[in-house]
């Protein structure tokens, strides 16, 4: 089959690799999409630590299911499916514990060490496929991924209703988050991006206010809930400011891993902020696929460019570049 590769760190070849085959408890899908997100950039770029090269990477993909193992119950060949990429190692002191997105032994589809999405066919758990509609359009499947982070980091805010909410980054992430803070009752959603061609969908889709600098936004008092959604240091250091006394800062983002931001210490004690981290994926990929199924995102707006395999590495600089929002490459469209 043909595949996307990163042999090593900033070293990408499509080349034809051996199809997989399923273990007992696994299924293969056939690939209709695989969306590109920050941690792809992570993984070309060499400074993630999980991951073990080559690898093919992908981690947000839906399709069709074309071979499932001897043992496999919960989906059938035809279904049509999208995929948690999570593999927790179960034995570990944090998955013990009911904290797999912790995992000691942490790994995922597309990102750790074992192959990905972005080629015609992969191989992943049965236990990690969710059935989803067959009149779903199919491309909006590679959404439940991200929104199942997003739906991770709510679990980790203590939410009020009727509070204040800003949000760094108007891209995928951010206006998905933007998106469940109007659904969950917030009583204004600001966001700052530096992309004014972002400005009008994020208030479209959820954003009370948009700007290119929280100090646009006049909120002296401060914001209930800051979340970054960037994993950009200046910005992470700003949000920290923007939090209102009491209030909750979610790291978000994903940063590079030897990162370092500036605070206030002394603030964050005498003003009681609460930072919070989320990571990754847990038990929320199914009420993902449900939000998503209940129309709680709105798909069609947040995907805007498709790629051939081919064409990876453009479908890759059309992400860092922020034209646009979602990528996707899509095998069928070689």
């Amino acid at each position: 089959m043909k595949a996307v590769v990163v042999e090593e760190p900033h070293r990408v070849d499509v080349r034809s690799i051996e199809d997989p085959t399923p273990g007992a408890g696994d299924v293969i899908v056939r690939v209709e999409a695989c969306g590109i997100c920050g941690t792809d950039l992570h993984v070309l770029e060499g400074d993630f630590a999980p991951t073990h090269y080559p690898i093919v990477p992908g981690h947000e993909f839906c399709g069709e299911t074309v071979a499932v193992g001897s043992n496999v119950q919960n989906v059938r060949a035809g279904d049509f499916v999208a995929v948690d990429p999570s593999l927790f190692c179960g034995r570990c002191y944090f998955c013990q514990i009911g904290r797999g997105n912790l995992c000691e032994n942490w790994n995922a589809l597309g990102v750790g060490s074992s192959y990905g999405a972005c080629a015609e066919y992969v191989r992943a758990p049965a236990a990690n496929a969710y059935a989803l509609p067959n009149d779903l359009p199919r491309r909006w499947g590679t959404l439940v991924e991200p929104l199942s982070c997003a739906v991770r980091g709510f679990d980790r805010l203590d939410l009020k209703l009727a509070a204040s909410y800003l949000v760094y980054g108007a891209g995928t992430m951010g206006l998905m988050l933007a998106q469940l803070a109007a659904n969950a009752g917030a009583k204004t959603v600001d966001m700052v991006d530096i992309n004014p061609t972002r400005f009008d969908l994020a208030r479209r889709l959820a954003a009370d206010r948009v700007a290119a600098s929280a100090d646009e936004l006049d909120e002296p008092r401060g914001w209930d809930v800051v979340i970054d959604a960037t994993g950009v240091v200046p910005a992470i250091e700003d949000g920290l400011k923007r939090v209102k006394r009491g209030g909750t800062f979610l790291v978000f983002g994903v940063a590079g891993v030897g990162a370092l931001a500036r605070f206030s210490p002394f603030r964050v004690y005498n003003d009681e902020i609460n930072i919070i981290g989320s990571m990754a994926v847990l038990n929320s990929f199914g009420r993902a696929r449900d939000l998503l199924i209940k129309g709680a995102i709105d798909c069609e707006a947040m995907l805007t460019h498709r790629f051939p395999l081919d064409e990876y590495m453009t479908a890759i600089d059309t992400f860092r570049q922020g034209r646009g929002l979602k990528v996707q490459v899509a095998p069928e469209a070689s």
